[in-house]
């Protein structure tokens, strides 16, 4: 019998970490499923799921906490049969950085129950000024009952006040 596990896993950034924990996974009989992993700052920041035998499990977890100076903490997954599929819309917003963006437009979302399913920032240069932008990128699952036209209206003053663009598409199947 299988079982899915889910982990995050920090510490310093080296070269060869990923394939560690890849070597391990593979060694305690595992199927890496799907990751998102990068730096951020110094630091190495991963999630991921693999599926594993149910009796390696233990031993999995305790071969991946003994990789020096990594932590990892991993929960089985114990998701359910799959939900039926909602509508996803992609979010892009790039303006001058100021505290208070992803509050604001997460605060948005939060008010019309849309799920955020992934969400990437980043700071950078402007390219002309050198003054420093706030970059970000969703992917947004929304609920069928989600009146659209209000959200994007809403999430548009957000924008407007903070002084940022902001794109928002629904995507197609």
């Amino acid at each position: 019998m299988q079982t899915t596990l889910v982990m995050t896993l920090i510490g310093p950034d080296r070269t060869g970490l990923v394939e560690d924990v890849a070597r391990i996974v593979a060694s305690q009989g595992g199927n890496w499923l799907e990751s998102r992993m990068c730096r951020l700052g110094g630091e190495f920041a991963g999630i991921l799921r693999v599926e594993t035998p149910v009796e390696k499990r233990d031993t999995l977890m305790a071969a991946l906490q003994a990789i020096p100076k990594l932590q990892v903490i991993g929960h089985v997954d114990a998701a359910t049969a799959p939900k039926t599929r909602a509508r996803l819309a992609r979010l892009e917003l790039v303006g001058t950085d100021r505290p208070g963006i992803v509050r604001e437009i997460t605060g948005a979302m939060t008010r019309f129950h849309v799920n955020v399913e992934e969400f990437s920032s980043e700071l950078l240069s402007a390219p002309m000024s050198g003054q420093t932008l706030f970059k970000a990128s969703a992917c947004l699952s929304l609920p069928s009952e989600c009146p659209l036209d209000a959200l994007k209206k809403e999430l548009e003053t957000i924008a407007s006040d903070l002084l940022v663009d902001l794109a928002f598409t629904e995507m197609k199947d």
